[in-house]
């Protein structure tokens, strides 16, 4: 019988489900390896044919690593709590868990159909009480931590307290609040409860704080900065303004350096790595307080460059500063309120990324210098942040090409401070040897001897101190969102407090409505009867999204555990994931957060490994390659005319103005169109006037093939061309293209659904590595999934005789179909093992084509060419192995074939035979023989005694493995 795909696609997927074939075991004596994918979130929109090609690589590598015989523990979940979701139940009434298990529910199937190996009965999903009572769970262990830095770990809160109740805060060294209390043991046996915990917030790990926030008042929630786009929200274009809130924070910076020396350790892309170096952004430099002149507040800055302090002309307080309102003067308070407005409307990542724009407002306040003691100018610019290190910077003109700018735009003094440089060069290469001037006691000093000397001196004068800076920021923990998972605290007198563990799961409550309420309370309020047994009130805010996904590969080693997160033997056994593939663009959100988790569990004891990813690839983008018609307009074209639309190459012709011999191009189709359409005195005009405009147009994929247009379906998808005009070529019209994004908006999403029903999965699988290197992004185009279909129909009819029946024979194989064999062997076992997939296609062709040619029918061939195609094409291959007579379902734990190198070890030459100096023939010979045997082999050639023509050879040149050359 021919290739019938989809009943051998149907009836593996079902044996598959029905055994669970890829069920991992916790305990095993074969190695382990864990493959991970970022799971999805499931939107109402399903798979398009760019989101599984990650997940196709993850497959075949895992389909492959059990050949090899690894214990492969190879899970999916789903992503389920976020904003789409909630947006929907806002615009609709019906509840997000409705929707998203509507959604997940389309994912699983179009998932099955490709024929994914993946272990379901690990199945996640953030939204579910049952995973997200550990998310909650891992927020109560985070809240009874602190950061010891002795210790380099995060540490049970219990041990803070033993240090305070002991020796009060003398010998506490932690990651914690600025204003934190000093006290003796004595002192906090006299502080009240209330006044305890209030203290201990400042050490927790997590916390609460007034942040400023990326606020969308039409969202009603706070946005993270990857969801704000130019002052925009991503979902729904809305206006976002920067405004401050009390949220919970998470001390992530207690793990900068750690997260920084991880990065080293771990296999993953640099360009990922680098990123994360640069979000964390360790800079070595100096704390300097600046005096406010006539007040008790000191305004701290970090600097790296210490040694320009003498150069500062102004200082910089973010726009957000808690000081700020305070120290701007009467008669500067609406310039700087003026300025506030406007810094609000742009968003954090907007203002680190405009390195033109100067701005800035002077409050009327100044500050002492504290190594000279001048009056130095208070200003505001939005270029610096409060979140960032003080919120506060020292302008050096001199030094730095921002501040420069700054200090000629407002006219402010620039102190040169090298002496026989310009100052900017030092910015550069601050080692270079020029001496200091206008620089008080460092005169004559270099930068390597001014260095140390300032930071002694700063600490000795109590003004300042050397000091280690990151760049990276607690992470903002709350949003005022419904769909997320609540905070497991509720508040009594101010004050939050955990529920109690046995209260986990803290049940998402139903509402009535999934917005704000009227006085501006997140949607959590409007929760009846939702109140802790403690008295007060809970927490209103949710977790972000980022939560479930900061530790869901330790819930997949243990799924279905109610007692622990994980258990300790799973933990022990999985450890951390071996391979992880997913998109470049979590790279400072769900990958850092994940790492900072993993640390900080880790601390705790609950896992092993420092590191949760061992290895890391970024799968490239699958674009989408749109499908263009277009339009021929006239500017005076009165409307009601049938929309004119000329295929491709003749509207290229027509846009040139020339046919494709070089004379005016206007063939009698088009003008007789045209006339008839617009009438003689446009028909005389074109193509020479500029009285034509030309609309491209996009239309859905899915109507065209081989960019010919199905024209009857154009009107059915935009129903404005139903009575379109065509002007084809040869009776068809052809569609231009232009690769873009996939995306809905430009109707170049194809759906993988309508390719399984047509090819097949193993097709569409092996054709999404057949497009090009997993990392690189690439444009889809259907017009070549044809071969690949053809590729498996000819790989199915080496099993089969011409009347399609199975024809196998146990006959012994050649030294050619074994070379061949051995060549695939060994070429797909590398391409896999260093993620190839792409020349792997190529390869199976090749091989096919070879054993094709071969008449090869061969059982010991033939079955270990289905072992090694299994991972590419699985459904096709476990059909084939029942047919070759193995055991069902038993291929995906069979052994990988193992490479010979001797079947590639050439033992035969074609050599060249010349004679008298012309080339007439080749002849094949064994390497091992010798001239004796080679001469009485040729001379015994017919081909070759044709040559001769009768004549005798009077000598024989034979160069072993080279050429035979004869003179006659």
């Amino acid at each position: 019988m021919d290739y019938q795909f989809k009943e051998i696609e149907q009836k593996w997927q079902k044996f598959w489900a029905d055994n669970q074939t890829f069920k991992a075991e916790n305990h095993s004596e074969k190695p382990k390896y864990y493959v991970l994918d970022m799971f999805p979130y499931p939107s109402g929109a399903g798979l398009h044919v760019g989101h599984p090609l990650g997940y196709i690589a993850s497959d075949i590598f895992s389909r492959y690593k059990r050949l090899k015989g690894f214990n492969v523990l190879h899970p999916m979940g789903y992503d389920s709590f976020g904003l789409p979701a909630e947006q929907y139940a806002i615009q609709t009434g019906q509840h997000p868990a409705i929707t998203t298990e509507a959604n997940i529910a389309t994912y699983r199937r179009q998932l099955d159909q490709i024929g994914f190996s993946f272990d379901w009965s690990r199945e996640v999903r953030t939204s579910e009480p049952s995973y997200y009572k550990w998310t909650q769970w891992i927020f109560m262990q985070l809240f009874n931590s602190w950061y010891n830095i002795e210790n380099d770990r995060a540490e049970d809160i219990t041990t803070l307290i033993e240090k305070f109740n002991a020796s009060g805060t003398a010998d506490v060294k932690a990651v914690c609040d600025d204003d934190v209390k000093s006290f003796l043991p004595s002192d906090w046996a006299t502080f009240t409860d209330e006044e305890k915990q209030i203290e201990l917030l400042k050490y927790r790990m997590t916390y609460l704080r007034e942040s400023t926030v990326n606020w969308c008042p039409a969202l009603g929630t706070v946005l993270a900065n990857d969801e704000v786009k130019d002052g925009f929200s991503e979902r729904g274009g809305f206006p976002v303004e920067q405004k401050k809130m009390m949220q919970w924070s998470m001390r992530i910076t207690a793990y900068s350096d750690r997260l920084l020396q991880g990065l080293d350790t771990i296999d993953w892309p640099e360009p990922i790595k680098e990123m994360q170096r640069n979000w964390i952004g360790k800079s070595v430099g100096a704390s300097v307080k600046f005096q406010v002149e006539g007040s008790d507040k000191q305004i701290e800055v970090f600097t790296t460059r210490v040694d320009t302090i003498f150069g500062v002309s102004y200082l910089v307080l973010a726009p957000e500063h808690e000081w700020v309102a305070e120290l701007t003067t009467a008669a500067q308070k609406q310039d700087i309120e003026n300025y506030i407005s406007q810094t609000k409307k742009k968003s954090e990542l907007d203002r680190m990324a405009d390195t033109k724009t100067v701005s800035g407002s002077f409050t009327g306040t100044y500050v002492i210098n504290p190594v000279n003691g001048e009056r130095v100018q208070l200003w505001i610019a939005d270029y610096v942040l409060a979140g960032y290190g003080t919120g506060a910077v020292m302008g050096v003109p001199s030094g730095d090409q921002r501040d420069w700018l700054f200090a000629t735009h407002f006219n402010l003094p620039i102190i040169q401070i090298l002496d026989g440089q310009q100052d900017i060069e030092i910015q550069a290469d601050p080692t270079k040897e020029g001496k200091y001037v206008n620089s008080g006691f460092i005169n004559g000093l270099t930068y390597k001897e001014a260095v140390p000397f300032l930071n002694n001196w700063l600490e000795v004068e109590k003004v300042g101190k050397a000091k280690v800076n990151f760049r990276q920021r607690d992470a903002i923990f709350g949003r005022q969102r419904y769909w997320g998972e609540p905070i497991p605290v509720y508040f009594k007198d101010g004050l939050p407090y955990l529920i109690q563990e046995e209260e986990l799961p803290l049940i998402l409550p139903e509402i009535d409505k999934y917005l704000p309420t009227e006085t501006g309370e997140p949607p959590l309020a409007r929760a009846e009867g939702w109140s802790p047994k403690e008295g007060g009130h809970y927490e209103l805010s949710t977790m972000p999204g980022w939560a479930g996904s900061s530790w869901y590969w330790y819930r997949y080693m243990d799924a279905n555990n109610n007692a622990d997160f994980a258990s300790k033997e799973a933990v022990e056994y999985w450890k951390d994931v071996d391979l992880y593939i997913g998109g470049s663009e979590h790279a400072t959100g769900h990958l850092l957060y994940s790492r900072f988790w993993n640390k900080f569990l880790k601390d705790l004891g609950y896992t092993k490994e420092e590191e949760p990813f061992k290895k890391l690839i970024n799968q490239g983008m699958i674009q989408g390659r749109s499908s263009i018609v277009y339009r021929l307009v006239f500017n005076d074209d009165p409307k009601g005319y049938r929309p004119l639309l000329l295929s491709k190459n003749i509207y290229l012709d027509f846009l040139n103005g020339i046919d494709r011999e070089g004379k005016p191009f206007l063939n009698d189709e088009l003008s007789e169109l045209i006339e008839k359409q617009y009438g003689q005195e446009v028909l005389r005009t074109i193509p020479f006037s500029n009285n034509r405009t030309f609309i491209p147009i996009r239309v859905d994929v899915n109507i065209v093939e081989n960019d010919i247009l199905n024209t009857t379906r154009l009107g059915d998808h935009l129903p404005e061309f139903k009575d379109a005009i065509f002007v084809e070529e040869n009776g068809k019209y052809y569609c231009g293209h232009e690769v873009e994004k996939m995306s809905k908006r430009y109707f170049n999403v194809v759906n993988p659904d309508d390719l399984v029903v047509r090819y097949g999965a193993d097709t569409l699988r092996m054709y999404e590595m057949f497009l090009g290197p997993l990392e690189q992004s690439k444009p889809w185009n259907t017009n070549g999934i044809e071969g690949v279909f053809k590729f498996l129909r000819k790989f199915w009819r080496l099993f089969h005789n011409e009347a399609w029946e199975f024809a196998v024979s146990d006959a012994e194989p050649t030294k050619a179909e074994l070379k061949s064999l051995h060549k695939i062997i060994k070429k797909v076992q590398d391409d896999i093992e260093r993620f190839s997939f792409n020349t792997s296609v190529s390869s199976f062709m090749i091989a096919v084509n070879e054993l094709t040619d071969l008449k090869c029918n061969k059982r010991s061939i033939l079955q270990d060419m289905v072992i090694i195609l299994s991972p590419y094409a699985p459904h096709i291959c476990e059909e084939l192995w029942i047919q070759l007579g193995n055991e069902a379902g038993s291929l995906s734990y069979t052994e990988f074939p193992i490479f010979n190198p001797e079947h590639l070890v050439e033992d035969e030459f074609a050599y060249p035979v010349s004679i008298n100096g012309k080339m007439k023939m080749n002849l094949n010979l064994n390497l091992t023989l010798a001239q004796p045997e080679v001469e009485s082999i040729l001379l015994s050639d017919e081909q070759f005694q044709k040559f001769l023509d009768g004549k005798a050879p009077k000598k024989i040149i034979f160069v072993k493995g080279k050429i035979i050359n004869v003179v006659v």
